[in-house]
C-alpha cells in the first residue's frame, strides 16, 4: 500500500465561507453543450427553433456511459452549434434564448409520491432521467456508479465533503444549508447499490458544517443503513476518491482500477443533493452551486446558477470591473481548474467554482532544468514520479513515459505546486497520458 503523501497550500477560503447561497439571474441565453460528462456525448432530442421549457429534456444519453441534458431555461432552441467549451476548447452545444418566463416542465413540478415506497429500480430510473453526473468535477455519469456489475459487490458508500480545493467552498454552504437534503440524498443511493454503511467525510475545517451534519443525523432515522460522520485533517489533495478512501477505510484502488473494485462508491455532496431533488421533487440537474472568488473580494459569492450561463454573465452579475486587473479567470479550483480563453464559455455540470485571479497568482519564475530533488514524488499522493514523467515527455520518449503510470495521475497539481524549478509537471503528464491513450 503507498503511504499517504498531502500538501497544505493556502486555502483563501475565508473569502467565501460565510457567503450565503444566493440566486443567479437566469441567463438571455443558454449554451448547453452535449459533452457535460466523461464519456459519450449526449444525443440532441430538438431541432432549431423549438420551444423548451425549464427542465424539459433536450438531448438523449448516448450509450452506457452517457447521460441525458435538460433545458436550463424556458425560451426557444436558436441553434445547435459549435461553441466554446471550458474544459475541450469547442464542442456542440444547444443554444437556448430566454423567454424571461422560467417556465417549468411537468417533470419537476409533478408532486412527489411517497418515496420510501419507491424500488432501487424506480429510484435508479428517476436518477437516470435526470441527467446527474458527478459534480465533485469528475463528472462521471451517476446512473453508471449506480450499475456496477453484478461481479462487483458494493458495500460502503462514501459521501465526499472534504473539499480541499482553496477558494472554492460551495460544497461548504451545501452542508450548513441542505444537511437533511443531503443525508436524504444518501439514503437514497445506499438503497439503489444494496449497500448499509455511508461514510461522510467532511474536512476539520469545516466544523460548522460538520455539526449541521451531525445534528441533521439525529434528526433523521433509517433502519435500513448506518451512517457514520468522520472528521479529516485538513490537507490536498484530501477530496480524491482514492485518497479518501485510503484515509476512511484503509483499502488502495489498485492501479488502473476503480473504487468498485474493492466494494466502494465515492460521491460528492453536490451530487447527493441532485439525487434528493431528482426523486423527491422530480427535479432534473439544470442548476448547482458554485463559488465566485479570487483576488478580488468584492466579488465573492456563492451562487446557484442554471448550467448553460457564460462565465461573463456571472463575472457581470457579481461586479467584476473590466478595470479590476484581472490576469486569469479559472473555472474550478487553482489546483486542478482550467484557465479560460473565451469567456463565452459556459458553466457546465462539474463547474465548481470561477476564480478571478491578479498578476500576484502568476508564476513569476522561469523554468529552470530539474535538480532531481524528489519534492514531486514525495508530494504525489499515487506515489507516482512526475519528474520522471516529464523528463520522458519532454524528450517525446512517450515509451519510457508510460513506464511510469502518468494514466494513475489525477492532475491535482501537487507536483507543480512543489516544484523549485517551476516545471509544468501536470501539463507534460496530462500530455502523456494524451499520447498513450491514442498509441
Amino acid at each position: 500500500m503507498t503511504s499517504l503523501n498531502f500538501i497544505h497550500p493556502p486555502d483563501f477560503k475565508n473569502i467565501t465561507k460565510n457567503k450565503k447561497i444566493e440566486q443567479a439571474p437566469l441567463p438571455k441565453r443558454a449554451i448547453l453543450h452535449l459533452s457535460q460528462h466523461a464519456g459519450a456525448p449526449s444525443e440532441p432530442a430538438v431541432n432549431a427553433g423549438d420551444s423548451v421549457k425549464t427542465g424539459s429534456l433536450i438531448a438523449h444519453a448516448k450509450g452506457f456511459i452517457s447521460a441525458n441534458l435538460h433545458s436550463s431555461i424556458s425560451g426557444r432552441v436558436i441553434a445547435i452549434e459549435e461553441s466554446p467549451h471550458p474544459i475541450i476548447g469547442i464542442s456542440k452545444a444547444i443554444i437556448v434564448e430566454s423567454d424571461g418566463q422560467d417556465t417549468k416542465a411537468s417533470l419537476d413540478s409533478i408532486p412527489a409520491k411517497d418515496v420510501s415506497a419507491l424500488s432501487k429500480e424506480e429510484i435508479a430510473a428517476l436518477i437516470r432521467e435526470a441527467g446527474i453526473v458527478g459534480m465533485g468535477g469528475a463528472a462521471f455519469p451517476l446512473s453508471v456508479k449506480l450499475n456496477p456489475p453484478p461481479a462487483k459487490k458494493i458495500n460502503t458508500l462514501i459521501i465526499n465533503g472534504a473539499e480541499c480545493e482553496p477558494f472554492l467552498t460551495c460544497d461548504h454552504r451545501l452542508m450548513l444549508e441542505k444537511p437533511k437534503e443531503i443525508i436524504l440524498g444518501a439514503q437514497l443511493m445506499a438503497k439503489v447499490l444494496g449497500v448499509k454503511d455511508i461514510i461522510i467525510g467532511i474536512e476539520e475545517n469545516k466544523l460548522d458544517a460538520i455539526e449541521n451534519i451531525k445534528s441533521a443525523l439525529f434528526r433523521i432515522k433509517d433502519e435500513n443503513c448506518r451512517i457514520n460522520m468522520v472528521n479529516l485533517k485538513t490537507r490536498y489533495p484530501q477530496g480524491g476518491e482514492k485518497q479518501l478512501i485510503e484515509t476512511l477505510l484503509d483499502k488502495e484502488v489498485p492501479s488502473g482500477g476503480l473504487p468498485l473494485d474493492i466494494g466502494v462508491v465515492v460521491n460528492n455532496v453536490q451530487t447527493v443533493f441532485a439525487v434528493y431533488e431528482a426523486v423527491y421533487l422530480r427535479k432534473p440537474l439544470y442548476e448547482r452551486v458554485i463559488t465566485v472568488s479570487g483576488s478580488f473580494p468584492s466579488i465573492a459569492k456563492n451562487i446557484l446558477t442554471r448550467i448553460g450561463t457564460p462565465i461573463k454573465d456571472i463575472l457581470d452579475y457579481c461586479g467584476l470591473s473590466p478595470k479590476a486587473g484581472v490576469y486569469k479567470i479559472i473555472m474550478g479550483g487553482p489546483m486542478m481548474g482550467v484557465a479560460q480563453f473565451n469567456l463565452n464559455a459556459p458553466v457546465i455540470k462539474g463547474t465548481s467554482g470561477i476564480l478571478a485571479l491578479d498578476k500576484k497568482f502568476k508564476v513569476k519564475e522561469e523554468e529552470l532544468g530539474c535538480i532531481r530533488c524528489s519534492r514531486c514524488i514525495e508530494a504525489c499522493p499515487l506515489g507516482l514520479m512526475p519528474c520522471a514523467i516529464g523528463l520522458s515527455v519532454k524528450k517525446e520518449r512517450f515509451d519510457i513515459a508510460g513506464s511510469y503510470d502518468p494514466l494513475d495521475c489525477i492532475e491535482c497539481g501537487s507536483c507543480s505546486f512543489v516544484c523549485p524549478s517551476k516545471i509544468p509537471l501536470v501539463q507534460l503528464i496530462k500530455l502523456a497520458k494524451l499520447k498513450i491513450k491514442r498509441r
